[in-house]
This record gives C-alpha cells, structure tokens and sequence, in this order.
C-alpha cells in the first residue's frame, strides 16, 4: 500500500525525533548512571539505539521507508527509488524531526530545551570514521533482504559505534540534532559541516559500490 505523502512525512518527522530522543536520551542515562566511565556510556549508548533502530524500522518501514536520515533519501533518489520531488520535503521532516527530538530529550532530563552543544568532534581520522560509517550503511541497507533490514541496519550501526572513531553517527539529521544538545551525545556546531560533508561522501562510495556489485552479479 502507498500512503499519501503527508502520512509519509509524517513518519519520518515522528521516526527521526524517537531516534534523536533515545540516541541523546541514553547518552544522558548512560553518562549519569556510569559516574564519569566513557566506556559504559557509550555501551548504554549503542544498547538504545540499536534497539531503538530495530522498533522504529519495523513500525514505520512499510509507511515511510524508514529513512530517517538524508543520505538515505539520497541514496533512494539516485537510485530512482524514490521520486526526486519527494526529496526536499523528506529532508524538512528529518530535520526538523531531529530537532524535536533533541528537545524533547534534553526536556525529559532537565536540561535547557534549546542548548548548543560544545562537544568537539573533529579531525581526519574521525572524519574517516564518517565516511566509513555512512558508506557502510548504505551498503547494508541496499544489499540486505527487505525483511531483514530492521536487523541488519541495528547491528552494523550497533558495532559502528565501536569500530568507527566517530561512533557512527552516518546520518546528517543525527548530527544536526545532537548539536542542540550539550550532552555525551552532542556535536558542536561548527564541527557539524566537516561531518556532512564525510557523510556525503561515504553515501556516494556506498551508491557506487553497490551499483558496482550489482553490476558484477548480471
């Protein structure tokens, strides 16, 4: 069934806050619960989201697509899975649902609904660790069965948080959201551009990758 762009956008916007909220929300319990261990909020951290990922792709997949992230839509639109018409309206629910959910979080613990964050994320190597990231899961999404993306997106997102130097974030809605949170899992604005642009680039590598295996299979 195809729903009506409307009710699509709807989704992403409601699926991109949750997922700004339990990204943000679990670094907040994490770093409070751990008293100062990086290791552990970090771990509390990854545990929420992959499952936060599992549930939210399962519930609004068959409605949206369960983007909930740019390079996503892109990827979709290069791809002519989507129409390119749809592709500024899917980025405005994102965005603005990221925005949301970093509020909502931010709320929900206390905290100044509207902050910036002064976390530094920044240079080559975490750099890398974004394009590594956002190619991977490109490939993991247009490579896997459709009745296994749920998983398969949760687990490698979930084992990037550790094996990426950026802690995965693959998503430019993620990191304009997290810089309105001055928490674990923030970002500080003027690191923002440098991660889009990593992001960017691993969507294109993990495009072309994936056109290149396909290509090979014929």
């Amino acid at each position: 069934m195809q729903h009506s762009l409307r009710v699509r956008l709807l989704a992403e916007f409601a699926g991109t806050a949750l997922l700004l909220c339990v990204v943000i929300g679990s670094g907040i319990m994490g770093t409070t619960l751990s008293q100062g261990n990086d290791a552990i909020a970090l771990l509390a951290n990854t545990l929420a989201t992959v499952f936060g990922l599992y549930f939210l792709i399962e519930v609004f997949g068959d409605v949206s697509g369960a983007h909930f992230n740019p390079a996503v839509t892109l990827g979709m639109v290069m791809l002519k899975r989507q129409a390119i018409t749809e592709l500024f309206p899917y980025w405005f629910a994102q965005l603005s649902g990221a925005a949301a959910g970093a509020w909502v979080a931010n709320g929900m613990f206390g905290l100044s609904i509207i902050e910036w964050s002064t976390k530094l994320r920044t240079g080559p190597g975490i750099w890398t660790g974004e394009i590594v990231a956002t190619a991977g899961l490109l490939m993991v999404i247009l490579m896997s069965k459709p009745q296994k993306v749920s998983s398969t997106v949760a687990a490698f997102i979930g084992a990037a948080y550790w094996f990426t130097s950026s802690t995965s974030f693959a998503n430019p809605a993620a990191v304009f959201g997290r810089m309105f949170s001055n928490t674990f899992a923030g970002i500080q604005p003027g690191n923002a551009p440098a991660f889009v642009v990593a992001q960017t680039m691993g969507l294109l590598l993990g495009v072309g990758a994936y056109k290149l295996l396909i290509r090979r299979a014929k």
